[in-house]
């Protein structure tokens, strides 16, 4: 037997629930893989340390968004904090974005530093600028080769687990802390070092808590777990999950978009999809470390991590409590006992950790984590997702959409979706 819905939607994440959230059509269901909701936005509460599988920092620009979420959170304490973020270099802290402080750093190095960027963009022999035909030329063309070798490459290389002259430019969009020579020279005297989430908001719950405010809106019995799509057929507009065979008018997915290439059975190019893994470990000590920090950057390749956060500096607690992510291409084996006895020997050798003992602690591989984004993968993505939507199939998230993005990106990009429907009953336009 056929079940029948107006819409399937694929994925209890953000992006999922957030598109039954705010469906003006009733007659909905949601397929989860998984035995809980949340996707990568869970939350672990283990001997006193609240954790996330990966550090989610919330910074809203729409307060519309905010104020609907916190409406559906009662009694949960939400943090609004300053972030304060540095980069480890050279056995001291300097202010991130590195670009804008570059005065931080012993006067040979800011004198190499300063004196590349300002020919950065000399013209070459034949007048034209230097070319910025991938993420590294980027960085080299705006920023120096100084800069660029002494942070923003190796940083991102241990970031994304690439070679970064195959990402496309803006491999970042937004996120990418740009800066001209006018800035960085201002920044010297007048410091800025604002960003898109230099202020955030935190729940003493964790993530999990914007999961279940989005959550509190879809239809009781909507959301199926443990029941993962395991086929698409296009032409009868129907999907098969572990279970059952439902008929939709509209699919809408947050899964891989590879995956869902794949599953869809149109003809496309699947080398162009590629990603990295992120190895993530939650770890919590005995008493406190370092204050005043909430995230710190790695760019040194002798480091296995390329960042670490401070859950304890959020929620003001008395015990050390941190996530560090290490990043490894797609297809490299990850030996997570391995990892983490080095992970707390780099600790020590930075001085993040001294005589602290280790009481708590829990990892998790998150793969897909950051999709490469380059020419053919923007050109093979638009279109196909133009024929999928031609047939009623639409992908949408970070890993959906095949994109770098914030967890409010999802919900916006949710809503709009959500609102091109025509409700049940209303006119035809």
């Amino acid at each position: 037997m056929t079940e029948h819905a107006g819409t399937v939607i694929v994925g209890a994440g953000i992006s999922g629930l957030a598109t039954a959230a705010f469906s003006p059509d009733p007659d909905y269901v949601v397929l989860e893989a998984d035995h809980e909701i949340g996707g990568y936005c869970k939350t672990i509460k283990r001997d006193g340390f609240v954790w996330d599988y990966s550090g989610h920092f919330f910074h809203f620009k729409h307060a519309d968004i905010e104020s609907w979420l916190t409406e559906r959170m009662p009694g949960q304490r939400v943090r609004r904090i300053d972030k304060k973020s540095f980069v480890a270099y050279g056995g001291r802290r300097v202010d991130f974005p590195f670009q804008k402080n570059i005065h931080q750093l012993p006067q040979d190095e800011f004198v190499d530093c300063l004196h590349d960027l300002f020919f950065a963009q000399a013209p070459g022999p034949d007048g034209a600028p230097p070319p910025e035909r991938n993420f590294k030329e980027m960085l080299y063309a705006r920023f120096g080769r100084s800069i660029a070798e002494k942070f923003l490459i190796p940083y991102n290389e241990k970031l994304y687990a690439c070679d970064l002259g195959t990402l496309d430019k803006d491999a970042m969009g937004r996120f990418f802390p740009h800066a001209n020579l006018t800035d960085i020279v201002r920044n010297m005297k007048q410091p800025d070092n604002s960003s898109y989430n230099s202020t955030f908001t935190y729940p003493e719950g964790g993530a999990i808590e914007y999961v279940k405010a989005l959550f509190s809106a879809v239809r009781p019995g909507a959301v199926a777990l443990d029941e993962p799509l395991v086929g698409l057929d296009l032409q009868r507009k129907v999907v098969r999950t572990t279970k059952r065979e439902i008929a939709f008018e509209r699919l809408v997915s947050s899964m891989p978009f590879d995956r869902l290439a794949r599953m869809s059975g149109l003809g496309h190019d699947a080398s162009v999809f590629s990603w990295n893994k992120v190895l993530v470990f939650n770890l919590g000590f005995d008493r406190k470390g370092p204050t005043g920090v909430h995230w710190m950057y790695y760019p040194d390749r002798q480091r296995s991590f390329y960042r670490i956060g401070f859950y304890d500096n959020i929620f003001d607690t008395d015990r050390m409590s941190l996530y560090v992510e290490l990043g490894f291409p797609r297809g490299a084996p990850v030996d997570v006992e391995a990892m983490r006895a080095r992970v707390l020997a780099d600790l020590r050798a930075e001085g993040i950790v001294t005589d602290h003992n280790l009481v708590a602690h829990h990892s998790v591989v998150m793969d897909p984590a950051y999709v490469h984004i380059t020419r053919k993968s923007i050109a093979e993505h638009g279109r196909l997702k133009e024929q999928l939507a031609a047939r009623g199939v639409f992908s949408i998230g970070r890993y959906g959409g095949w994109t770098y993005c914030s967890i409010e990106d999802n919900i916006v990009e949710a809503r709009a979706l959500a609102s091109s429907w025509r409700a049940p009953g209303a006119p035809q336009t």
